[in-house]
């Protein structure tokens, strides 16, 4: 994760949604001189300069290890980071918020209709959405990299385990690389190897934050994990709901983890990695349940090594 960070509803949409479409998903704004904006359901505009506090901590309240290394970006990025992240959070939150898909459709819909008003320079007057405008504007960050992340969330609603590696890697790289694509173009970085080397960064990300999340969705009666894998292993959805903690279930862990390896080598993410191995790849261990303290040593660390 600090090397991504540093290495790299409901209504129809109008003529101005049309435009943006037509002028294609990279660059700019499309629709230059639209003022006002929409108001979102229950958001009133914050004071000058709220909607940076507000990413800011709705980040470090929910993603405390990108909250560190926006930290760690150049001073003249890091609000955009925020704001990226925001919003990833925003789109991340509406699945364990929701007890009914329709619900969440609605909310995803008015991201998207959010992105689209954004790139008219429109925003709705919600915090996340002002403060994300003002990246786009400020780095001309590319559309296709948000509705990636919108669609493949928006898939993600439905409730149903992953039914091999692959799922579950190209939903990481929609919506985790696709972040680092745009935390990238907020560095002024838009080069094929640093987007190469964040694809599989994104990917790793995604197998663990899957991996991370077990526990927690099985103590909702939720599994995720690769179907395909836990099978070849004989290991049921039920076992993991049940805490079971036998050797082939360390087993399905094991190759899940694997191939979060195969994409990188020496990062954060690594560390997971690292504390799974050392206790035998048992996901319910309670020392992978703890946060490490001594995470933002770390990444100064590296930051300053330059080693990510």
């Amino acid at each position: 994760m600090a090397a991504a960070a540093m290495a790299r509803g409901g209504l129809r949409p109008g003529p101005c949604h049309r435009l943006a479409r037509a002028v294609g998903a990279r660059g700019g704004l499309p629709c230059p001189g639209l003022g006002g904006g929409r108001a979102a359901a229950g958001w009133s505009r914050p004071a000058p300069g709220g909607e940076v506090q507000y990413c800011a901590e709705l980040v470090r309240k929910r993603d405390y290890e990108g909250f560190l290394c926006s930290l760690l970006l150049p001073a003249e990025s890091r609000t955009s980071a925020f704001a990226l992240r925001a919003f990833n959070v925003e789109l991340a939150q509406i699945k364990d918020s929701i007890t009914q898909k329709t619900t969440g459709l609605m909310r995803m819909q008015f991201w998207r209709e959010a992105v689209e008003d954004i790139f008219c320079n429109n925003p709705p007057h919600q915090p996340v959405a002002t403060e994300l405008w003002r990246a786009v504007k400020r780095h001309n960050l590319t559309k296709m990299w948000f509705m990636k992340i919108i669609d493949e969330r928006e898939k993600n609603l439905d409730d149903r385990a992953y039914r091999n590696i692959q799922e579950l890697e190209t939903y990481a790289e929609n919506t985790q690389s696709a972040l680092l694509y745009l935390t990238l173009e907020v560095l002024g970085v838009r080069d094929i190897h640093a987007d190469h080397a964040a694809s599989h960064i994104g990917k790793a990300q995604g197998i663990v934050t899957c991996l991370r999340a077990t526990p927690y969705h099985s103590t909702r009666q939720k599994v995720f994990l690769p179907m395909d894998i836990c099978m070849l292993h004989g290991v049921s959805q039920e076992d993991f709901i049940r805490g079971k903690q036998e050797k082939n279930m360390r087993d399905v862990i094991y190759d899940i983890a694997s191939q979060a390896h195969i994409h990188l080598e020496h990062v954060a993410l690594d560390d997971y990695l690292c504390n799974m191995r050392k206790v035998d790849f048992n996901i319910f261990h309670p020392s992978l349940q703890k946060k490490n303290t001594l995470l933002p040593l770390h990444l100064y660390i590296r930051s300053w090594k330059k080693t990510y």
